[in-house]
């Protein structure tokens, strides 16, 4: 069996911001109906999170819950958790209309930290990151440059970028030119 790595195993780049490949993480897609208080209870007791509003991120016991549309999350865990937590919400939500995927393996997951990330994530993506406009737990699907990708602020400060695991070289190399130091443009710093 051959062993699991990361799209750019532990790739790094430090210039107006540090880019860095998370490594392995655990990612679940849920959908189902995200009123429904079998599926809250079911987040909240498998992840610690509570459902959370549109467009934001809850975050628990190393645990995130990100809100992708009406009727979808992301459950980003410990990558050597997922397969346990799927289970646990597979059998949660055995009376609900309802999807539990693994998703791990079909992502890549970047870092983002440091002065310059709102930044270098702005020059890649149609979003206001003003300090008082984009804040800790606010979440966005959007683009980043020509693909589709998601990201979150965290409380510490530090964003979170998850796109499709085909574009994860495309992405840093998109996050590693916005972030240097020679292309600085000074909109949010």
């Amino acid at each position: 069996m051959s062993k699991a790595v990361s799209v750019l195993n532990g790739a790094r780049f430090s210039g107006l911001a540090e880019v860095a490949d998370a490594g392995l993480v655990g990612m679940i897609t849920l959908r189902g109906d995200l009123e429904s208080s079998a599926v809250a209870a079911a987040v909240q007791s498998t992840t610690g999170c509570a459902i959370p509003a549109v467009r934001k991120t809850v975050e628990a016991s190393g645990n995130s819950v990100s809100w992708m549309s009406p009727d979808e999350l992301l459950i980003v865990t410990a990558y050597d958790q997922v397969a346990d937590l799927c289970a646990k919400l597979q059998e949660a939500l055995t009376q609900e209309h309802a999807l539990v995927v693994n998703v791990s393996d079909a992502r890549s997951c970047f870092t983002l930290s440091g002065n310059g990330a709102r930044e270098v994530l702005g020059k890649v993506a149609p979003v206001d990151f003003a300090a008082d406009q984009f804040q800790p737990g606010d979440f966005r699907r959007s683009r980043l440059a020509q693909v589709a990708g998601a990201f979150w602020l965290d409380q510490g400060g530090a964003f979170h970028i998850v796109c499709f695991r085909s574009v994860g070289e495309y992405v840093f190399n998109l996050l590693k030119t916005a972030a240097d130091p020679d292309a600085g443009v000074g909109v949010y710093s």
